[in-house]
Parts: C-alpha cells; sequence; structure tokens
C-alpha cells in the first residue's frame, strides 16, 4: 500500500464560484494511481471553502449558490467582520459543505455516478485562489 500527495493551486477569482476539479482528479490518479484500487481524498486547508460532489453544467452549480445565499445571505448578520460586507458567512460555509471529500478508487479510476463532479466552492471573494490537497491511498 503507497501514499501519494499534491497540491492542487486553483484560481476562483472575485466572484463566488463553483469550479469542477474533476479532470484535475482523473489526471492525479492517471499519474499515481497505475489502475490500482483505493481512496482519493481531497482537503482544503482554508476557512472559507469546501467540497462537494454534484452535477455540473445543468444549473446545479448555480442553484447551489442560490441556496447557499438563502442560508447564509451576505450581510451584516455576522459576528466575524473582517474583509468584504457579509464575509462572516464564509467561514460558516465549511460547516454545511465541508473542506473534505474521500472518494473510492477501482482500477485507477473514482468511482463517481453518472453525473457527478467534484468541485471546490468558494464564496470568498477577497481570496482569488485556493490550493487542494489531492491524496492517493491504494
Amino acid at each position: 500500500m503507497s501514499f501519494t500527495s499534491t497540491l492542487l493551486t486553483v484560481t476562483t477569482g472575485s466572484s463566488e464560484t463553483v469550479t469542477d476539479l474533476t479532470r484535475d482528479c482523473e489526471q492525479f490518479l492517471a499519474d499515481t494511481a497505475s489502475g490500482r484500487d483505493g481512496l482519493l481524498h481531497l482537503f482544503v486547508p482554508h476557512a472559507t471553502a469546501g467540497l462537494a460532489l454534484l452535477e455540473t453544467g445543468s444549473g446545479s452549480d448555480t442553484d447551489l449558490l442560490t441556496a447557499l445565499h438563502h442560508l447564509l445571505p451576505a450581510d451584516n448578520r455576522w459576528q466575524h467582520r473582517h474583509g468584504s460586507p457579509g464575509h462572516g458567512r464564509d467561514h460558516v460555509l465549511p460547516a454545511l459543505v465541508p473542506p473534505h471529500a474521500t472518494v473510492p478508487v477501482l482500477a485507477g479510476r473514482m468511482e463517481l455516478g453518472t453525473w457527478q463532479s467534484i468541485c471546490l466552492v468558494d464564496t470568498n471573494v477577497d481570496n482569488p485562489s485556493r490550493q487542494v490537497r489531492l491524496s492517493f491511498l491504494g
């Protein structure tokens, strides 16, 4: 059994975003898994971002951001107040969209559902990039 890890830098820009990482994960596994079974683990070491498995390209990514706006409005109700207005909600985000995900890998390929993608969810407009740790244990 071996463990391999890499750090992926993702440019998220200056607006709220859901960024599909699936292809990056597939490339990482192609380089490291060598057709083996194991686990792919992802971790975002940031207090204001999370990871989600969801369908992309059909509006679900926009729906997720809309739902987060309803659940976590960007206004001045938050105790955590540094940064842009409503930034305190960004620090609550990882409680709802966790900063980690683990996906089974069989024969070097992720066992995702037909429409599932692995996505970085970032509502913090004050930080234009994020790092995601990809690790394979197999």
